[in-house]
């Protein structure tokens, strides 16, 4: 394995991961909830009086945030080696695989460890053995 030092970014992701960690820490202690995508989402979904309008300002914010970053630096170039229909089946599969992990990589992951969940501790580590098996059938098996 080597590293391709041209396009290292050590900086740039440690910031990313701070303001992950801030933005969910603060969501929690302002407002009592988890920073989980596929719950925020869902709850979107099958709204309830009052515990919209925050969910909505959520999701503008994740889908504006890259577009107002765009105006101050150049974003990075976006290359997608998978045909729409591997995309769609592949947004599907991650959709069923959190409500079966009743959550997703950032609830159990960024939130669920921070806050010393057993059951997030077991959920993260399937979700990554999950991926691993994914990619090596993927790249060794299928081809």
């Amino acid at each position: 394995m080597t590293i391709d030092w041209n396009h290292f970014t050590p900086w740039a992701s440690l910031t990313g991961g701070l303001l992950i960690g801030l933005a969910s820490a603060l969501l929690l202690i302002l407002n009592g909830r988890i920073a989980g995508i596929s719950g925020i989402v869902g709850g979107l979904l099958r709204p309830q009086k009052g515990d919209v309008a925050w969910r909505a300002a959520f999701v503008a914010g994740v889908v504006i945030a890259p577009v107002l970053f765009s105006l101050a630096a150049r974003l990075p170039p976006l290359q997608v080696d998978a045909s729409y229909p591997t995309l769609i089946v592949a947004g599907l599969l991650v959709g069923i695989g959190t409500r079966y992990g009743s959550g997703c990589t950032s609830g159990h992951g960024v939130c669920g460890l921070s806050r010393r969940s057993p059951r997030s501790a077991v959920a993260t580590v399937a979700f990554t053995l999950a991926g691993f098996v994914t990619v090596y059938v993927i790249r060794h098996s299928i081809g």
